[in-house]
């Protein structure tokens, strides 16, 4: 995207369904049938658009070990009623799953290898299954090890080195302790999170973003706490560390479950759109590191994408930065001086709306494009940390 013969890629539309808590209402829902319902909606906003005419359909799954599975994306594309004709793939690069699904969508138009595509990612937490390991030989007498496909490591190879495999929220702690981030620091910061979700959703903000799936009754995200204060907050027991821990329920992301798609197209796909854009994709990148301090992974990634843009922290007029964490999430900001953090995540963020894991990627993107066509032009980030320690970012601008 940064290659100047490559196309300009916009952004037409970006939806994404209500955000369910675990076991919530979404819990009934299958992900292939939320997955095909942003797919749907975002089909049905652009009447002008023949369906015939989406060269492909990309989608970020972290799990894929349930209904998820047999390709989610191309299950979507189905059950949405798309013709047969259009062709999906899902992709995983696990919390930044929904992000690296609009970014190969992006790369594979901005080279000519598409006009018009569909980008998203889903994810159903509830609905993720118990997994059981093939017995190395056949009628194995003794009981067999069963496993919760939800969150984290499991079947972990004994050749990975240990320190690579601790909790997610053991990661966040390493990192409160590396940066000197206290429990109140990320109490307060939590709490901002709901209350911004909170304000956001009163002022209508979310209006032209989420479709509710008309079976079910979930007018908002389901994990916003709009009566959460820093005294209930601070009442909580950390989750990981049992002494001197500062990582609770109450400033970490939930387990959640939801959807999100984006409509991307070149200038001919625009033609056929007959829409205005919300923005324009400027430049993208990956990074790696330490496993534990998967946090940390967005503060290099960030970097090297505004780089490639062109632009500089100054010129961030919003930046949709995921919430895994608000350990790690202060971990990230503290290492951007430049930044103005009153930018980050305004309309709330991961800990109030809540972390699906292969769909929250999507809905940053979405929620930056729409928040730059409100403001009518600027410069919009997306990033996420992302288990096993990566980054992934995106700039958009408009």
């Amino acid at each position: 995207m940064t290659d100047p013969r490559a196309r300009d890629v916009y952004i037409v539309d970006a939806v994404r369904t209500p955000v369910g808590k675990y076991g919530g209402a979404l819990a009934a829902v299958r992900p292939d049938d939320l997955a095909a319902h942003v797919v749907r909606a975002l089909v049905d906003r652009t009447p002008d658009l023949d369906p015939a005419r989406i060269d492909d359909v990309c989608f970020g799954d972290a799990n894929g070990a349930g209904e998820d599975n047999r390709n989610v994306a191309r299950m979507a594309v189905l059950l949405a009623g798309l013709p047969v004709t259009v062709p999906g793939v899902t992709v995983n690069r696990l919390c930044g799953s929904g992000l690296e699904a609009v970014i190969q969508a992006a790369r594979a138009i901005a080279h000519g290898d598409a006009h018009i595509a569909v980008a998203g990612g889903v994810e159903s937490m509830s609905r993720a299954p118990y997994v059981l390991r093939k017995p190395e030989r056949a009628f194995p007498a003794g009981h067999q090890e069963m496993f919760s496909s939800t969150l984290g490591w499991r079947m972990v190879n004994p050749r990975m080195a240990p320190e690579w495999t601790v909790a997610l929220g053991e990661g966040a702690e390493l990192i409160a302790d590396q940066h000197g981030i206290t429990r109140e620091q990320q109490d307060v910061f939590a709490l901002a999170s709901h209350q911004k979700a909170v304000r956001a959703w009163r002022e209508g903000a979310y209006d032209d973003e989420v479709v509710a799936l008309p079976e079910v009754e979930l007018p908002r995200d389901e994990t916003i706490r709009e009566a959460s204060s820093l005294e209930s907050l601070s009442k909580l027991k950390p989750v990981f560390r049992t002494a001197g821990g500062t990582v609770t329920a109450g400033n970490s992301s939930p387990l959640n479950d939801g959807a999100a798609a984006l409509l991307l197209v070149d200038e001919e796909g625009l033609r056929a759109t007959g829409r205005e854009p919300l923005a324009r994709i400027r430049a993208s990148a990956v990074t790696g590191i330490e496993p534990q301090l998967f946090g940390l992974g967005p503060v290099e990634a960030v970097r090297r994408a505004l780089e490639r843009a062109g632009r500089g922290f100054a010129e961030v007029t919003t930046f949709e930065l995921n919430e895994a964490f608000a350990a790690q999430a202060l971990g990230c900001i503290g290492q951007w001086p430049e930044l103005d953090p009153a930018v980050v995540n305004p309309r709330g963020g991961a800990i109030a709306i809540g972390h699906p894991l292969g769909a929250s990627g999507a809905r940053l993107a979405g929620a930056v494009a729409h928040q730059l066509a409100a403001a009518g032009s600027g410069t919009g980030l997306a990033a996420l940390c992302i288990g096993v320690g990566q980054g992934l970012a995106l700039v958009l601008e408009r």
